[in-house]
């Protein structure tokens, strides 16, 4: 079943992403690297949901604590290396909540990897001493394709695979 926007019922939402997250978990069971993890992830949301057109992680570069470097990730070209605070990406790193952009155009510093983005979620990524170590980004290329459904079983997936 296909999710491509926000006027998809969000029961039938909340349900794929309930059964997608046991599919994860599943799959991920006595896995500890957390390469293997974040490659895991990005492949079967990207699967799970067409409308989700570039699906993946930034991971905190151990060389820069301020700074973002491309994770495992399913679509086009990602940026490399992106600032705390510097687009949709940085700013969820930055303030470490949860971004949720109706229209990448209108926000301010949006970096534009790929023209045919037009929303976007970044939800912060933390491991088990609460110690930010990515961000998770999605992008569609329809606007207003993410709400509060996708904040809340995304943040719970990541705390659940990473926490």
């Amino acid at each position: 079943m296909a999710y491509a926007a926000r006027d998809d019922r969000p029961a039938d939402k909340a349900a794929r992403y309930a059964e997608v997250e046991a599919e994860i978990l599943a799959v991920l069971e006595g896995e500890p690297d957390q390469t293997a993890r974040m490659a895991t992830v990005a492949s079967m949301l990207a699967d799970a949901f067409p409308a989700f057109f570039w699906t993946g992680f930034y991971r905190v570069d151990p060389d820069k604590a301020d700074e973002l470097v491309v994770g495992p990730y399913q679509g086009t070209l990602g940026c490399l290396r992106i600032a705390f605070g510097r687009g949709v990406c940085g700013a969820a790193a930055r303030d470490r909540v949860t971004q949720v952009v109706d229209d990448v155009h209108a926000f301010p510093g949006h970096i534009a990897c790929d023209s045919r983005s037009a929303s976007e979620i970044v939800v912060p990524v933390f491991d088990a001493s609460g110690t930010l170590i990515a961000v998770f980004d999605v992008d569609a290329t329809v606007p207003s394709a993410f709400d509060a459904v996708d904040a809340e079983a995304l943040e719970r997936l990541m705390a659940r695979v990473f926490g």
